[in-house]
């Protein structure tokens, strides 16, 4: 009897077309929920049927794709990485055929559908790393049609799209990450030259799934050459050659570069390759006097350096290589040998600093390494390329768009990143360095006892170019503010009188939180655990935006995008609501009053809302008492993370009208602390840049300087 097929939360989401934090509310908020059959406690799995049964029932379950349909019959099958390798050839095949041929094949019996496959494949499997024949049997019809279905209604790439999702967790073990296409071309275009044809042959050492090759056949290199050591990669890799690009030669194998090169006598006319990062066995013992280490034998914790040299030993003198390199290996101790020896031959050419979140992983800012195998009758050269992208202000200018993570367009990036690479390449001894972008350092600065190659450690500390009357205009511009700031703190904190309330503190009754909430004088909300905006929103976006926890410790206006939560989960903000952070900083946290600014928009997680009764509750009162540092310190808990647990927080009980003057105190205190915030960071920028004007030789010192404090000794 077969078995019911199982399918996770994360497939159930992409079954009804939501996010697998409304799956998981469907299991919180809906009883008859289909319960879990298999897996296990922290990743369960779900009767197919039943889920569909129960998404129907309710209106969830749209129309079934070609795609969701693939998904389903290999969940059916069991297919493994190695099971789905073998289908990319029958993709490929099915590629090459009329979609009036597709419908015939799948129109025959399971036993003939079986033996079309088998026969047709055959030569696809042949060039094919490592598939092997696909001798299905008849059971597998199902399976097969609907392969033949999705190639036929979608194409091709996005066939092997679904087939490649099984890899996804050998991927995260082995370091291994894909290019975005976007990147990709970037790199490619990079190997252009302006007085030669595009580089015809290419290699790429690690090539994943091809994106690297795929985009070096759009500029025009017709002989490919790749290899990586996961198997469903690499067939991926041939399969997307095959289907999406018309070349000469296309050479896709399996197995680890470093240790097994299955191309050892190939010399390509240039190398893309995006190594994996951090792997510690990468075969430093085995590989110690491998003749490709003509900068040195590289450090067990250097692998990208040893890929590096692996793929300088591909090149011919004067070949180019263009690398996707983790920001560490250009300033670890253990690399600075190898450094210093690529700086002296002159193979280092370039070096690109991007910003976080063009490429996985997300968090960090990776670079790019443009590398030229040295000619021993050339001289050497006298300066190295370094860009910095990830500058605040290094690309794109006021108005130009950008994505929800805050990064300037992609197309502005690289148009900036190859712009700068042409002109230096013209001139590379008269480069005109680009202000917080690009600087051309010369080979003698960068021998220094670190050897440190990050852009930003020489692009931004360069001396920026300036005109001393816009900076003079600037400067004075921004003592005028300072001025104004200044004079409005002063009148504050002047402004009242603070009486002693007698010879002894006043001592009040109080309640708790959690009293004020049962007796419905206070309301108390938290945003679901879905909730992720974290992603800051350009600037004057009027779109619905949430109220971060570090919105609410910067006092500043709600920055977070939208996530896609269902509105009936949402909580909208409220003129007069408090807002409380759970994690507290190292110093007492405020609570914040929303105003008309923040009405309208999303509670954003880590943030508790209270919403008073104005019958009964001041809102300016109720914030000011809430945020006393013995009250947070009685109600908080944890030492390295501090939470606080609002229903433990006490509030005095007074009359309204005494509510209302004590409110109107902690108000001002709050226009207080806001000014003196903002007086404080115009000192600050007021200092840093006359100090630059004054070290950049802009500005002159005042005629009539203030007198030195006398000294107290």
């Amino acid at each position: 009897m077969p078995q019911p097929t199982q399918v996770t939360a994360a497939e159930i989401s992409r079954l009804a077309g939501v996010t697998r934090a409304t799956v998981s509310n469907w299991r919180r908020r809906h009883p008859d929920f289909p319960a879990p059959t298999g897996g296990t406690e922290a990743s369960p799995t779900y009767d197919l049927d039943a889920v569909r049964a129960w998404l129907a029932a309710r209106g969830q379950l749209p129309a079934s794709t070609p795609t969701d349909g693939l998904r389903i019959a290999l969940r059916a099958t069991a297919a493994d990485p190695a099971h789905r390798s073998r289908l990319l050839s029958l993709a490929v095949t099915a590629s090459r055929q009329s979609d009036t041929e597709l419908k015939k094949v799948a129109e025959l019996s399971d036993e003939q559908l079986s033996t079309w496959v088998q026969q047709a494949t055959r030569s696809a499997s042949a060039n094919s790393p490592e598939t092997g024949d696909l001798n299905l049997p008849p059971t597998s019809a199902q399976l097969l049609r609907a392969l033949l279905r999705c190639v036929a209604e979608v194409g091709a790439v996005q066939t092997m799209d679904v087939l490649a999702e099984g890899d996804a967790n050998e991927t995260k073990a082995t370091s291994v990450y894909h290019t975005p296409t976007p990147l990709a071309d970037l790199m490619a275009a990079l190997l252009a030259r302006p007085d030669k044809a595009y580089p015809n042959r290419v290699f790429d050492p690690a090539c994943g799934t091809g994106a690297l090759l795929l985009a070096a056949a759009e500029h025009g290199a017709d002989e490919l050459y790749g290899q990586d050591v996961l198997p469903l990669a690499a067939a991926q890799a041939a399969a997307r050659l095959a289907v999406q690009v018309e070349v000469s030669e296309a050479q896709i194998r399996v197995g680890d570069s470093l240790r097994a090169d299955a191309f050892p006598t190939l010399t390509a006319d240039a190398v893309l390759c995006a190594p994996p990062y951090g792997q510690r066995g990468w075969g430093h013992e085995d590989l110690a006097y491998d003749p490709r280490w003509i900068f040195g034998l590289p450090a067990r914790g250097e692998p990208e350096l040893a890929w590096l040299q692996h793929c300088l030993a591909h090149l011919p003198p004067g070949g180019r290589a263009v690398l996707l390199m983790p920001p560490a290996s250009a300033e670890r101790p253990a690399g600075r040998r190898i450094r210093a020896e690529m700086l002296r031959s002159g193979a280092l050419r370039a070096v690109v600093a991007l910003p976080a979140g063009i490429a996985p992983p997300l968090h960090i800012g990776l670079h790019l390494w443009l590398l030229e195998r040295p000619r021993s009758e050339a001289p050497l050269p006298s300066s190295v390329l370094l860009v910095d992208t990830a500058a605040p202000d290094a690309v794109g200018a006021a108005g130009e768009p950008t994505n929800q993570r805050n990064i300037p367009a992609w197309s502005t990036i690289s148009r900036r990143v190859l712009d700068t690479w042409h002109d230096f390449t013209q001139q590379p001894d008269n480069f005109p360095p680009i202000s917080g972008t690009a600087r051309a350092v010369s080979v003698i600065d960068l021998l220094d006892e670190a050897v440190d190659l990050t852009p930003a450690r020489h692009v931004r500390a360069a001396p920026a170019p300036v005109e001393p009357n816009e900076l003079a205009e600037m400067a004075h511009e921004l003592r005028s503010q300072l001025r104004r700031a200044v004079t409005g703190l002063l009148n504050l904190s002047s402004e009242a009188s603070w009486q002693p309330a007698g010879a002894a503190p006043l001592s009040w009754r109080t309640a708790s939180v959690a009293d004020l909430v049962r007796g419905e004088a206070l309301t108390l909300l938290r945003a679901s655990v879905a909730i992720r905006s974290v992603s800051p929103s350009g600037p004057g976006s009027t779109t619905l935006r949430t109220l971060t926890a570090r919105d609410v410790m910067s006092r500043r206006p709600a920055s977070g995008d939208a996530d896609e939560q269902p509105m009936d989960e949402r909580i909208l903000l409220q003129e007069g609501d408090i807002i409380l952070p759970e994690m507290l900083p190292e110093r007492a946290g405020t609570a914040r009053v929303a105003d008309a600014a923040d009405a309208g928009h999303l509670l954003g997680r880590h943030l508790h809302l209270l919403r008073p009764d104005p019958s009964r509750l001041d809102s300016w009162f109720l914030a000011g008492f809430l945020s006393a540092e013995s009250n947070l310190n009685a109600a908080s808990s944890g030492s390295t993370v501090v939470r606080v647990d609002p229903r433990r927080l006490r509030i005095p009980l007074l009359p309204l009208a005494t509510q209302r003057q004590y409110g109107e105190a902690f108000r001002q205190l709050n226009t207080l602390r806001a000014t003196a915030d903002l007086t404080n960071l115009l000192a600050d920028e007021t200092t840093r840049t006359l100090t630059a004007g004054l070290t950049g030789g802009a500005l002159l010192p005042p005629e009539t300087a203030p007198p030195a404090p006398s000294s107290t000794s």
